[in-house]
């Protein structure tokens, strides 16, 4: 079963500095190694990138360069696949998961990487961020913990 990692095990894979680095990094070098498929959305990629490279929110913000590379390397993988909104059913999959979740504020990009995952038959997510949990149709996996 494929399954899809969120920004914030990408962010703690790199912050060496966080106590969470050590098994974050483990985790994505399992992933590489494993030869199991998973996948990436774009909006996670692109979130990373932002906040990697951001000096206000990354304790040891990144050059751009050294960003992409980081996830050059995960999407030269051949088990590594990215994802994204362009599914025909994507925007009604919002739409309908929108009524029932009520998202506002940053919940709007969790509910938009949650439809993504929806649309594209993703059902399982490795993430530290908790408000993932409230998607019943996500299997939440904190890979730190």
């Amino acid at each position: 079963m494929s399954f899809a990692i969120e920004t914030n095990v990408l962010l703690y894979a790199t912050d060496a500095s966080s106590p969470r680095h050590i098994p974050a990094a483990n985790f994505l070098k399992n992933c590489a190694e494993s030869g199991g498929l998973f996948c990436l959305a774009w909006p996670t990629i692109m979130a990373y990138l932002r906040i990697a490279t951001h000096p206000k929110i990354f304790s040891a913000p990144l050059a751009p360069q050294q960003a992409e590379q980081n996830i050059q390397q995960l999407l030269t993988l051949r088990h590594c696949r990215v994802i994204d909104s362009a599914v025909i059913d994507f925007w009604q999959i919002y739409t309908v998961l929108s009524r029932e979740y009520h998202p506002r504020g940053n919940l709007v990009p969790d509910l938009q990487l949650a439809a993504i995952l929806k649309a594209n038959g993703i059902k399982r997510l490795y993430t530290c961020d908790r408000d993932f949990r409230r998607f019943e149709f996500l299997e939440v996996i904190d890979p730190t913990r």
